[in-house]
């Protein structure tokens, strides 16, 4: 058996028990696959980081759900690089570049009156159209189709990590969502494995722009995500693409999440034109929880 310690941050608050929990490993080096994904399921969050050393960038992340490797997660990010940043392991450093599934990743950490804040650049927009029934979409959330905003366009989206964005007419709605995560794959006939992400444009915060919640992909081995980074990105994107195209250089707005659920946090996103295309940037911060070891069987 081998003892690993595990670092709990919770991520997109300052606040321990709101916003994301993410499990921190900072001895990946000394793991095998095999042991993270173990780790990952024994911790039980709906991801575990892993850093471990890169021939390419600053550091490498590898993120696990219970039940699988992640190509990328923004609140497990989060978690990681404020985790290195308090503990002392980057020192000066405020830019660094990290090594995912994903791709490499610019990393921003700033000093503010507020702590630290993380700055990450996720990958570029992609979009794919949901070519299924709108009513068994609704209905494996517990909705009806009436309950879809019927003038935006249901889609797979992704800045690192896919999800279908789904856009719900009223606030209300969220209340009564029961997530049937088991029928997601026979709904989602283009991405089987794909998590959802509803979304709206009515808020609990009178400062924050967006509304949601994520609900897990049955082979995640977790049910909801609280406060979802990646997503957030990519709503983002998609309200720059299909909501407001005449926007200015950059556009920022504040993603709430986890109300539902008793995690409220909050995602930063800003969204940035470039020649034919967007670039997508979320910010946050993390908050210290605790620490714990695992065994493991080597």
């Amino acid at each position: 058996m081998k003892s690993v310690k595990v670092y709990h941050y919770d991520a997109f608050s300052t606040t321990p028990g709101k916003g994301n929990p993410a499990g921190v490993v900072l001895s990946g080096d000394e793991l095998s696959e095999k042991e993270m994904q173990q780790i990952a399921l024994q911790v039980g969050f709906n991801e575990t980081a892993f850093v471990v050393q890169s021939a390419r960038a600053d550091l490498k992340i590898r993120f696990f759900t219970p039940g699988h490797e992640m190509n990328l997660c923004g609140h497990a990010t989060m978690a990681t690089i404020y985790a290195l940043k308090t503990q002392g392991i980057l020192g000066n450093q405020k830019d660094l570049a990290i090594e995912t599934r994903a791709g490499i990743l610019p990393v921003k950490i700033t000093d503010t009156a507020n702590g630290i804040t993380i700055t990450m650049k996720q990958a570029k927009p992609e979009f794919l159209p949901f070519e299924g029934s709108r009513e068994a979409l609704a209905a494996s959330l517990g909705l009806t189709v009436d309950d879809l905003a019927a003038d935006l366009p249901v889609l797979y989206g992704s800045t690192g990590t896919w999800t279908l964005l789904v856009p719900i007419k009223k606030l209300e709605a969220f209340l009564k969502m029961k997530p049937q995560n088991n029928i997601f794959p026979a709904v989602l006939t283009e991405k089987p494995k794909t998590s959802v992400h509803p979304f709206c444009f009515e808020t609990y915060d009178t400062e924050a722009d967006m509304h949601a919640r994520h609900f897990s992909s049955p082979y995640s081995g977790t049910v909801e995500d609280p406060v979802t980074g990646t997503a957030s990105g990519v709503m983002g994107a998609f309200y720059a693409t299909y909501i407001k195209k005449d926007f200015d250089k950059t556009l920022t707005l504040t993603i709430e999440q986890g109300q539902e659920v008793g995690k409220d946090g909050r995602v930063i996103v800003r969204v940035t034109k470039v020649p034919a295309d967007y670039e997508v940037e979320i910010l946050g911060t993390a908050v210290y929880v605790k620490e714990f070891e695992l065994q493991v069987e080597s």
